[in-house]
């Protein structure tokens, strides 16, 4: 492949003085979109008392004995010989009301710190992915340096709020693999870190060695989450050892859960919308319970990925219509809880093309308009979540600052409405040299991260490189001129010894 020109990103040509300084905040937003429903109140309701029907009669398989026995002792039914657990709907309706409405969680330093509430606005890329891929290199595993780089992108990007587990770092052993991503984020970005729910033993080093990085105190490290999970379940009405574990886990320490069923309608959920739906609310509303009853006060999201599958194939698919209208439901239960939640986004497409960008720019106008508080995968996922694209994550990210932008309350005050510059110009005028135009021009329009608003001829004399191409510039300068480390010498220093120790001890195998 013929190298894309150069393409110095947004901030960093406002630094060098070639382009003005244009200030929006992207680090906290909060949704200016008032909620869509997909379904009326009654039958959004009718969900709600179906899943609780489900915990109740139907019941969810625990594997782990320890979560058996919180359940069982808060009142459950509890089948040990068959792993079922029965959740009365007292039990349930108490955990949700003891879960806060509210989590403030501490990043790295205090102007990245998120706090999860309804109304709130965070994006996170891609996640979870075991491959990367980009058109200098072409498509691979997942490794460390993938991963790493990743991190560098998310942190370069205001716009992104959380740093996930973008791709599996396949060359660094299970047993040494939290060190490793551990690593990565505590050198390279100041954003909330993610810690793998993969066994008490790794989640306990990791929260040992994030505490000692911070320099908290047993305290300080439990008054606040400093750290979050993703926590799915295995649909239908499974949690399993390593999920339920880290439920627990993560709720005594204080540090946040996100409960994500994932549902595909017409697979592991029923084909209908409101079926997989109920689904996904059920099994939510058992893995907040377990954290509640692990720690009353826990926090913990309510979250949903649904969509469908191609029912010609089996294959998943994302950013469909009823995607979209999956998102809409959850939201509506979310909000009947009160809770801050999270919803995805996706693309099913191989490669970053129209079909990838359509479908997860479709995906995310859903987690949008349903109200989500945390949007994960709005960013350079394809494949379903096989691959995490260096490409698409720039270019997907031209989506999430635009909307981030109309994020930032416009205020038509007198001065905007401008009638000084329409007295001023006759008709048939134009505006490009009036005083109002000349005030604002620098700084009145979101310079676009990858788009090219040049016309034919010049696109063409410039060398007429595609938007793929400029992101592959744009991703590459990043990288280029990232600093390394962001994090404190000295305390990296002291990390990596300790790790070298543990490593050498034989590190934590994880659970299963």
């Amino acid at each position: 492949m013929t190298p894309a020109p150069r393409r110095r990103g947004r901030k960093a040509r406002q630094e060098t003085g070639t382009a003005p300084s244009r200030r929006t905040d992207y680090r906290n937003l909060r949704n200016p979109f008032p909620t869509m429903s997909a379904f009326p109140d009654d039958r959004i309701e009718a969900m709600h008392e179906a899943a609780l029907e489900v915990l109740e009669r139907l019941g969810i398989k625990v594997l782990l004995p320890e979560a058996r026995a919180l359940f069982s002792k808060a009142g459950a039914r509890v089948d040990q010989a068959g792993e079922m657990v029965r959740l009365g709907r007292d039990i349930v309706e108490a955990a949700v009301a003891r879960a806060p409405r509210a989590i403030h969680c501490r990043a790295a330093t205090r102007d990245r710190d998120v706090t999860l509430e309804l109304g709130r606005l965070v994006f996170q890329p891609g996640a979870g992915a075991p491959h990367a891929t980009d058109l200098a290199r072409g498509r691979r595993p997942g490794c460390e340096r993938d991963f790493r780089e990743l991190v560098t992108l998310t942190q370069h990007f205001d716009v992104l709020h959380m740093v996930p587990p973008l791709v599996e770092p396949q060359d660094v052993p299970m047993h040494l693999r939290h060190y490793a991503t551990l690593d990565a984020q505590f050198a390279l970005t100041d954003k909330l870190p993610f810690v793998f729910a993969r066994g008490t033993p790794q989640v306990r080093q990791s929260f040992e060695l994030l505490q000692e990085f911070r320099g908290l105190s047993d305290a300080e490290f439990a008054a606040n989450p400093h750290c979050y999970t993703i926590i799915n379940t295995n649909s239908p009405r499974t949690l399993d050892i390593p999920m339920a574990q880290g439920l627990i886990d993560f709720a005594r320490a204080g540090q946040v859960s996100i409960v994500t069923p994932f549902t595909l309608m017409g697979a592991m959920a029923p084909i209908t919308v409101a079926g997989a739906i109920t689904l996904s609310h059920a099994e939510a509303l058992a893995a907040i319970t377990l954290t509640q009853l692990a720690r009353p006060g826990a926090p913990v999201c309510y979250g949903t990925f649904t969509s469908n599958v191609d029912m010609k194939t089996g294959a998943p698919a994302f950013g469909t219509p009823e995607h979209f209208r999956a998102s809409l439901a959850a939201g509506q239960l979310a909000r009947r809880l009160g809770l801050p939640w999270r919803c995805a986004s996706g693309s099913a497409a191989n490669i970053a093309d129209a079909q990838a960008a359509n479908e997860t720019q479709f995906a995310n106008w859903g987690c949008l308009l349903a109200g989500a508080t945390v949007i994960v995968h709005s960013a350079g996922w394809l494949e379903g979540g096989l691959t995490v694209s260096y490409e698409k994550l720039i270019t997907d990210l031209e989506v999430l600052q635009m909307m981030a932008e109309l994020c930032t309350p416009s205020p038509a005050d007198d001065a905007e409405i401008a009638l000084d510059a329409l007295a001023e110009v006759p008709p048939g005028g134009h505006f490009f040299g009036t005083g109002h135009t000349m005030e604002r021009y620098r700084t009145e329009f979101y310079e676009p991260l990858v788009g090219d608003w040049s016309n034919f001829g010049t696109w063409s004399e410039h060398g007429g490189i595609d938007a793929s191409a400029r992101a592959t510039g744009l991703w590459q300068d990043i990288l280029r001129d990232a600093p390394d480390p962001i994090g404190d010498p000295d305390r990296l220093a002291t990390f990596r010894e300790r790790v070298a120790r543990l490593s050498e001890a034989g590190g934590a195998a994880p659970e299963s």
